[in-house]
């Protein structure tokens, strides 16, 4: 009887919280980028695993969507629909524009073409994304949106290593997910020529694999153009002896001599094979930067030589659909009207000033600047200096066409660096739609080869000021990042560590050396002695800590810091709902940060040692070190491994490094830990030398 009552009781309590409203809890939603308009008043009642119906004659019209995501159920039998969708051309907003509004009961969407509809729904996933992580219905809310650049193109640089081929299916999901619509992609040696086999890596992807992930981009709206380097940056072309005699000079693989035919005979093979590979892109980027050629001596004008092989390059590019694209640096090098775009301190009269001394060494050849072409102006570090202005200006008021180029990535060594770059992202990309541009290319040079994923933090932040441009504070935008990237649980400031992260590892760069020389360590005769930094001398007690006494004070706070670090990451992982690898290349990266000032305070423990038994402990210690080192670094190449193909094949013939790329300087993932690598090596020697010692003053006593 007692048992029946209390089943009794149960369901009379069960009907009672069945009587009960659900509580409306509304969500933190952050949408990125963040759209021009967005404005939420409550919470609906769609649940995050409603199943979405839709009306079967909207289905021709349904973009890529995450089916996993939005459960969506297409209906013929007059079912009421939550979701409707249209495409509208004369809706009221610019071209990949929409209008997003979520009811009660019902989500709506408008938009301008099918490149809206599709943004439309990535907006709405990321909606979908927030309200599952925080167990929430939908807000109601109101969406007006589209973009302040039409074209937001990130560069994908794969002359120094190829990704595992999965990851860069997934990459094209979440840039089309942060509404990146174009890629300008560095192929050099990594697509397998048909018509100049010779110049192709033995891993390079053939024609066919780049085809099919650029119809993947384009499916997403994603237009995928190639960057074939020339009039220099050659040298993955003319390091082969084949195409030495092609040399501007002999003795150097890295300019084309621009008045031999043959040079666009090679080129131009490369170009066809390039734009087969990538079939949807509007551009051809032809490179032509940081080169001073001579035509093998042939007395005529640098200027008229780069404009010479310009316009060959264009006119091709023009005949086969394409707008070609060319960095805008040496025609304002070779004119003088350099230096003032990187000089924020000029005021307007001193730049004006400059440009009247020798503007007209640019209008001598202004005939020769092809007018089909566009005029990349790249600048990472200063783009709102009124040079650059003005340099972009003068493009423009001779009928020029111009865009930007701003940087994620530049020469930083192991990770980007100054939030990736985020003020100068967003200073250019100002600057752009106030112009009047339709674009912005975000480059993410490979030269020392930090892992894609660190990369998120610059992409992120360029998405944003390129689709929004400049519509909330930093603060704001790195936490609406957290929250994108890991999920709402991370969108604090408490889990920032990343900026927190730059110093250790500027600091790790040079910490084992006696200057800057990272980048020049394979080329150095006598690095050990040169570059490594030298040894306490066992004879003269705590010299060696007095004349490092600043860099070891920087050693030990940079050990607190990555120490805390380690700690903020490991408690990130446990919190993050996404996106776990990505903190996991952050952890690697924090390790080899932590591993130098480690050294340096043993050392300064060797060097400070008062007696045999402190000095053979600090010895011993210095040893285990190595060890460290060789787990460190298997641990750091497994977890980069996971997405990043570490080494070369076998039979690849390095070029001469000109511009000293450290991704450039070794088969094998040696390049990374290369002055750790010395550094050991010199320790060993100087062991093996204290051994010695010891052992000739025992003999003589």
């Amino acid at each position: 009887m007692n048992k029946i009552n209390c089943i009794y009781l149960l369901t009379i309590v069960a009907l009672m919280f069945s009587c009960t409203p659900k509580e409306n809890k509304l969500g933190d939603f952050k949408i990125l980028p963040l759209p021009q308009e967005f404005e939420i008043n409550g919470v609906s009642s769609i649940s995050f695993d409603t199943p979405l119906t839709y009306q079967a004659a909207s289905s021709s019209e349904l973009p890529i969507v995450n089916k996993e995501l939005i459960l969506l159920k297409e209906t013929t039998d007059g079912t009421p629909t939550l979701l409707k969708f249209s495409i509208d051309e004369t809706l009221g907003v610019k071209p990949q524009g929409y209008t997003l509004n979520i009811t009660d009961n019902e989500i709506i969407i408008n938009s301008k073409d099918k490149a809206g509809l599709f943004y439309a729904f990535k907006t709405l996933e990321q909606l979908f994304i927030d309200a599952r992580d925080q167990k929430v219905n939908l807000p109601l809310c109101k969406v007006t949106d589209y973009p302040a650049l039409a074209y937001r193109s990130i560069q994908l640089d794969v002359k120094h290593h190829l990704e595992k081929r999965d990851y860069y299916y997934q990459l094209m999901d979440k840039l089309a997910g942060y509404k990146v619509n174009g890629i300008i992609i560095e192929i050099e040696d990594k697509l397998k020529f048909k018509r100049q086999p010779v110049v192709a890596s033995a891993d390079a992807w053939s024609i066919e694999e780049w085809r099919k992930l650029s119809d993947y981009a384009k499916e997403r709206h994603i237009e995928i153009s190639p960057l074939v380097q020339g009039l220099g940056h050659a040298s993955f072309i003319l390091k082969h002896d084949e195409y030495k005699n092609l040399r501007d000079n002999l003795e150097s693989d890295w300019a084309f001599n621009p008045l031999d035919p043959k040079t666009y005979e090679v080129q131009f093979d490369l170009y066809l094979d390039a734009m087969e590979a990538f079939p949807h892109g509007k551009y051809l980027h032809v490179g032509g930067d940081e080169v001073h050629t001579t035509g093998r001596g042939s007395k005529e004008p640098a200027l008229k030589l780069q404009l010479t092989w310009l316009n060959k390059v264009a006119k091709f590019a023009e005949e086969h659909g394409r707008t070609p694209i060319f960095w805008d640096d040496m025609p304002l090098q070779q004119a003088d009207v350099y230096s003032p775009m990187f000089n924020k301190d000029l005021t307007q009269e001193e730049v004006d000033k400059v440009w009247e001394e020798n503007e007209h060494k640019l209008l001598e050849f202004l005939d020769l600047f092809p007018k089909n072409c566009i005029y990349m102006r790249w600048n990472y570090n200063s783009p709102q200096a009124l040079g650059n202005i003005k340099a972009m200006q003068w493009f423009s008021s001779h009928d020029l066409q111009v865009m930007g180029a701003t940087a994620g990535q530049t020469r930083w060594v192991l990770m980007p660096q100054e939030d990736g770059n985020i003020e100068n992202i967003r200073s250019f990309a100002e600057s752009s739609i106030k112009s009047g541009l339709d674009g912005l290319l975000l480059t993410l040079w490979d030269d020392d080869s930090p892992h894609f994923e660190l990369y998120m933090r610059g992409i992120l932040a360029f998405s944003e000021y390129g689709w929004s441009g400049d519509k909330q504070s930093k603060d704001a935008l790195k936490t609406a990042i957290r929250h994108r990237q890991y999920g709402y649980t991370m969108a604090g400031e408490e889990n920032s560590f990343i900026t927190e992260l730059e110093q250790p590892v500027a600091f790790w760069k040079n910490a084992l050396l006696q200057g800057n020389q990272r980048n020049y360590l394979p080329s150095m005769k006598n690095a050990l002695e040169k570059a490594v930094i030298d040894f306490p001398d066992p004879n003269n007690k705590g010299a060696w800590s007095t004349k490092y006494a600043e860099r070891l004070q920087q050693a030990s706070e940079i050990k607190q810091t990555t120490d805390s670090i380690a700690k903020k990451i490991e408690a990130s992982k446990a919190k993050a709902l996404r996106n776990i690898y990505n903190l996991e290349v952050y952890e690697q990266v924090n390790k080899l940060a932590q591993f130098s000032p480690q050294i340096l305070l043993a050392l300064q423990a060797y060097d400070n040692a008062e007696n045999q038994e402190q000095l053979a402990l600090a010895a011993t210690n210095l040893k285990e070190l190595q060890k460290t080192f060789t787990s460190l670094r298997r641990e750091l190449e497994e977890v980069y491994g996971k997405t990043r193909i570490l080494s070369k094949p076998d039979n690849y013939i390095l070029d001469q490094d000109h511009h000293v790329h450290l991704a450039n300087q070794s088969l094998n993932f040696d390049w990374q830990f290369y002055a750790e690598i010395l550094f050991f090596e010199k320790l060993n020697q100087e062991m093996n030398k204290e051994v010695y010692m010891e052992n000739s003053d025992a003999l003589k006593k």
